[in-house]
């Protein structure tokens, strides 16, 4: 109707009457092709924009009043961060006990849209359902619908080499050139402190975060990130790996898309077996699994049609939505057990390392690989052939062994000093109290004897690892203002895992505390000569140490400065506080 409009003869008279009658009537026009031609744009290859994903959602809320979408932050970018809200109730209170909760992110990687198409289809799907009141029974959704906002305001063809579509896409990087997916326990940010206030908004019982994955090929267009599970609280492990895995991969066999395990291979390719992927809590559900929620990360295969790949996600999350509505209960006191377990526990591990000495057998559909010689380097290279399916058991490494544990604090002390830290501290909803004296106490300290630190920045960090340390009973003083932490508190572990400065992610890996490392005080060598020399004549053994020190060390005994430093940091001269770790413990 509208062309025929447009080609109409008309005189001068009522030309202008017409053409307003005409953009009436297409301004009319746009809820009904916009909403109906976008939710089905993935199947021409095309996939939503930022704009067109939250104009989607404003009209789905205005339309439905179990429905809700809210601004909860800014994004670097500038531009909002949405959360969508279904609940059946209409309260959009999740504090209830009765209800399960389950948190959908998207869009954490622009380039990776497949479940943008999807989620907006599966709201969509889930509102209009005449069954929504019996689906919706016992549960909650929350969806983000772009996460990184300005990796999708970032639009483009071709940043995805080895991605089948969509025609356009978002980048990566977000307005910050950060990967938002390294980024949730350090927080660099805005997008990760409004992800931070949704996720103890909702408080999630599970958490599904969207992708698309590289690397190898093989037949499933699904495969599943699992958070893994040998770090988990035991209740929760044991609930997913029993429960509720068999039934996501059976149900999705059902929907013609089987999944496996996210392919990580032990060599080149899948035949030399897989192991699982370990998501610490920079990463968004090895964030969540520090507050006991069941994380799941879906990752489509990149060559597989766009369609094929937001098919298999919508599929995907209509299936674990009836799980969790079906065995709600179930869920929420898997959770609520893992909690009562931790505040009864008193050693936990901060560290693991791949065992390759467990594995079982799985059924894998990969493709045969075959070597060639390369036209671009002239060097032996390979390639898979998707004419040569198969079908084989290969090893899948899932088993991770603890290689750092800790015993829990009564309470941390820490300075109002580290601002950042506080921050971060406070916007994940730990109880803290502040002193209202100045006061001094009898702690335990940890120094820094040892770290290793990146040469090349990551994630606009130089990261620390392998760090050691040693502790010592000090009387330390502290100010009006200071805060006091107990870990009698249901976020012990997000506790530990982030204060306890040689746990993989803590706050002092991502440099939040390097100024303890930088000596402040020195001395001139010719003035401190005869007070090293006065020191080593009142101190028989300090001096016995200093001639072992020589004889092991013959680069310490050829070293006039170096001498001089070892007795120096023997002597009252040298500040206390060097390295001494600013988080400390009350046991």
């Amino acid at each position: 109707m509208l062309e025929k409009l447009k080609v109409v003869s008309i005189t001068s008279n009522n030309m202008k009457c017409l053409n307003l009658i005409t953009i009436a009537f297409f301004l009319l026009c746009i809820p009904f092709s916009y909403s109906q031609g976008n939710l089905n744009a993935y199947k021409d290859n095309h996939s939503l924009s930022y704009e067109r994903t939250i104009g989607l959602y404003q009209r789905l809320a205005e339309k439905h009043e179990t429905a809700v979408l809210l601004e909860m932050g800014q994004s670097d970018y500038g531009k909002p961060i949405h959360l969508f809200i279904i609940d059946p109730t209409k309260t959009f209170n999740t504090s209830n006990d009765d209800k399960v909760v389950i948190l959908i992110n998207n869009g954490i990687h622009p380039g990776e849209p497949c479940g943008i198409d999807a989620c907006i289809n599966f709201a969509n799907n889930l509102l209009t359902d005449p069954h929504f009141d019996q689906k919706m029974s016992n549960s909650v959704i929350g969806i983000i619908p772009v996460y990184n906002v300005g990796g999708a305001l970032n639009r483009g063809c071709c940043s995805r080499a080895n991605q089948n579509g969509p025609e356009e896409y978002g980048f990566r990087g977000n307005a910050k050139n950060l990967d938002l997916n390294r980024d949730f326990i350090k927080m660099d940010s805005k997008n990760a402190a409004a992800f931070t206030t949704i996720f103890h908004f909702l408080n999630p019982d599970i958490l599904v975060d969207t992708h698309t994955s590289n690397g190898a090929d093989y037949q499933y267009t699904m495969t599943l990130l699992t958070t893994q599970l040998s770090k988990l609280n035991p209740k929760v492990s044991s609930f997913i790996s029993t429960k509720m895995l068999p039934v996501l991969h059976t149900e999705m066999s059902i929907k013609g898309y089987p999944m496996c395990p996210y392919v990580n291979t032990m060599k080149a390719t899948p035949e030399s077996g897989i192991y699982d992927y370990l998501e610490t809590p920079r990463y968004c559900t090895g964030y969540a699994a520090l507050f006991n929620t069941i994380g799941f990360t879906t990752e489509t295969h990149m060559w597989k049609p766009f369609t094929e790949r937001v098919q298999s996600t919508f599929e995907f999350l209509k299936i674990i939505q009836s799980y969790a509505n079906g065995n709600s209960k179930e869920i929420i006191a898997t959770r609520k057990s893992a909690f009562e377990f931790q505040h009864n526990q008193d050693n936990f591990s901060i560290s693991w390392k791949l065992d390759t000495t467990q594995f079982e057998l799985i059924e894998f559909l990969g493709f045969e690989s075959e070597k060639y010689v390369s036209e671009v380097t002239g060097l032996e290279t390979f390639k898979y052939n998707r004419n040569k399916p198969w079908k084989k058991n290969i090893r899948y490494y899932n088993k991770y062994q603890p290689v750092d544990s800790i015993k829990k604090p009564k309470y941390y002390v820490i300075s109002q000093a580290w601002r950042e830290v506080i921050e971060r501290l406070t916007i994940n909803n730990v109880q803290m109290s502040r002193f209202k004296n100045d006061t001094s106490i009898l702690i335990d300290a940890y120094f820094i004897d040892d770290y290793e630190t990146n040469s090349w920045p990551y994630e606009g960090h130089y990261l620390h690892k392998n760090i050691k340390v040693s502790q010592k009973e000090q009387l330390i003083s502290f100010s009006k203002g200071d805060y006091i932490i107990p870990t009698n508190q249901p976020y012990v572990r997000f506790l530990l895992e982030t204060l306890e400065p040689h746990a993989t992610d803590s706050y002092f890996s991502w440099n939040f505390f390097d100024e303890i490392l930088q000596q402040k005080e020195y001395f001139s060598h010719y003035v401190f000569e005869e007070k090293a020399a006065n020191i080593l004549r009142g101190n028989a053994e300090l001096k016995q140490a200093f001639e072992l020190q020589k004889k092991q060390d013959e680069d310490f005994s050829k070293s006039h400065w170096n001498q001089l430093y070892w007795i120096y940091k023997h002597s009252d001269n040298y500040e206390p506080s060097h390295r001494r770790y600013p988080v400390f413990r009350i046991n």
